[in-house]
């Protein structure tokens, strides 16, 4: 694919999956830059440069307070108009395990739907301690719904890791929770292999619905707490070895590649050829 396609990665101190979200992007050629936030807020970068925006996986500032609110407020408070106009153009954000806990502390996600008044952030939903109240590493099946332009193509459970200990979704109260259903915003529920519901451990947080992931009315702003990048390449899946065995031929990419494609496949389809389009 073209490298037209510009991805920022936002990094700052204690994001650590900055790396492997660059590459997953690059890999589909994508040009990809990894930017400190004081970069942005001093404007020596500009957001506008770029049309997807992913905020990585990580303990930024250690998650103080809590996991992700620094960063949240940073992004509200110094950079709230470069958010809105870069969402209002129509182009992507991903925000991956830390990074989609930052966009709901925001109020990025599930939307911007301030007071009159405000500054066009509210938030409306929480990601907040596991229910297992510990840190919870394991794989989870997660299965696909909504309309997500992140997902487009994604039609069976796939398979991703955790390792969060504030993972639990709880929505605002229940109308928010119909609305999200009603609107197509809830993109990922965890479930078990065969795709029914699922209780702890399947559930490795106790959210809400079962709700791993949610994206915004357009379905281009995304969130999600297990980490696609961390299962790029099917040699990541931890039982490789044992399917390989089983004579079965594996593909090369793994489940989490489908949406880095399908970030650069939009861009190029949707707004490098001049043409916006909301979900």
């Amino acid at each position: 694919m073209s490298e037209d396609v510009r991805v920022l990665v936002l990094r700052t101190a204690g994001t650590n999956c900055n790396k492997e979200t660059a590459y997953a992007f690059a890999y589909f050629g994508a040009w990809v830059d990894q930017v400190h936030v004081n970069e942005l807020i001093a404007k020596k970068r500009a957001l506008s440069e770029y049309q997807i925006l992913a905020l990585p996986g990580g303990f930024s500032y250690g998650d103080d307070i809590a996991s992700g609110k620094i960063l949240a407020n940073e992004l509200r408070l110094r950079l709230g108009a470069d958010i809105r106009r870069f969402v209002d153009d129509g182009k992507l954000i991903i925000g991956i395990c830390n990074g989609f806990q930052i966009l709901v502390k925001a109020g990025i996600l599930p939307g911007f739907n301030a007071p009159a008044g405000g500054d066009g952030f509210h938030q409306e939903v929480t990601l907040t301690h596991n229910d297992s109240g510990r840190f919870e590493d394991r794989w989870v099946h997660l299965k696909p719904d909504g309309k997500c332009v992140w997902t487009q193509g994604i039609k069976d459970v796939i398979y991703l890791p955790v390792a969060h200990g504030e993972g639990k979704f709880v929505p605002r109260d229940y109308p928010m929770l119909e609305r999200l259903r009603q609107k197509g915003q809830v993109v990922f529920r965890y479930c078990a292999p065969d795709g029914k519901k699922t209780d702890y451990p399947g559930n490795p947080n106790g959210a809400v619905d079962g709700i791993a992931g949610i994206c915004d009315e357009t379905g281009r702003v995304f969130g999600l707490m297990p980490h696609p990048e961390r299962h790029f390449r099917t040699t990541q899946h931890p039982f490789w070895t044992r399917l390989k065995k089983s004579g079965r031929e594996l593909p090369v990419l793994g489940d989490g590649s489908k949406i880095f494609e399908n970030g650069i496949r939009y861009v190029k389809e949707k707004l490098l050829h001049g043409e916006t389009v909301n979900v």
